[in-house]
């Protein structure tokens, strides 16, 4: 009997998770492909979410971030940033088309947008959106901010904070969450100073959250346990984030 209760709950959770779909759309010239997790319960407001990939291009975290936000209730898509034909094979190609975009902070938040509009397509109420992203993913939730997109809220779960010094620092009108490794040896101490004079500059509504033990990458289950590379993965880190943006998400919606 109770292997029957096990294997029957399996089957239900099987079906009762949100299942991606593959959306085609363009850039100009560049062919871009996304996925979008349709709730079957959708929030009352019909609230949606983007999810911006790490530097290494979609992944599998992304899709199940997008998956879980679904089952919560939220319209969700993995955004393409890169495009078809782009994806690294390697962290250096990673590093100079992660480089790329936050060089070039417009080309970051019209790729952005683009998927907004996707999201919108797929059933999302367009004046409940928020952005989240993972690393590279994670500044870009902030350059949706900085850009003035047409988005609630913004999460950066260990993502890169800086900006080039020559851009104008202008109002920031969505709610900002920054979730962030305590020890991260990728973002330092000034960059994280600046990131919040920046914040106080736009007059926005910010947080920011430090995870102790927690560096680069915290959320990823494949970047190992070894703080000493920089980047690792750290559960409690990881678990603590997450409720943290459902919490934000309540509030914002």
């Amino acid at each position: 009997m109770k292997k029957t209760i096990i294997l029957f709950t399996l089957f239900v959770g099987m079906f009762s998770y949100a299942q991606l779909k593959n959306v085609d759309y363009t850039d100009d010239n560049q062919k871009l492909e996304g996925f979008v997790a349709t709730p079957k319960a959708p929030h009352s407001k019909k609230a949606g979410v983007i999810v911006i990939h790490a530097w290494m291009g979609i992944d599998d975290h992304s899709k199940e971030s997008a998956q879980d936000l679904a089952d919560l209730g939220y319209y969700a898509m993995v955004a393409d940033i890169y495009g078809v034909g782009n994806k690294p094979e390697s962290t250096a190609e990673a590093g100079k088309l992660a480089g790329y975009y936050k060089s070039n902070p417009l080309e970051y938040q019209k790729r952005i947008q683009l998927a907004i509009n996707e999201l919108v397509k797929a059933g999302a109420n367009e004046e409940e959106i928020a952005v989240i992203g993972y690393c590279f993913g994670g500044t870009g939730a902030i350059e949706a901010a900085r850009g003035n997109l047409k988005v609630k809220g913004v999460v950066s779960f260990h993502g890169g904070l800086g900006k080039d010094a020559n851009r104008e620092t202008t109002p920031i009108s969505a709610k900002v969450l920054v979730l962030h490794g305590a020890d991260d040896p990728y973002v330092p101490t000034v960059e994280v100073s600046k990131f919040q004079d920046e914040m106080r500059t736009a007059k926005a509504d910010w947080q920011m959250n430090y995870y102790a033990n927690a560096v680069h990458a915290f959320t990823h289950k494949d970047a190992g346990s070894d703080n000493s590379k920089g980047a690792a993965y750290n559960q409690l880190a990881a678990e603590r984030s997450w409720q943290a943006m459902k919490d934000f998400f309540v509030e914002l919606f």
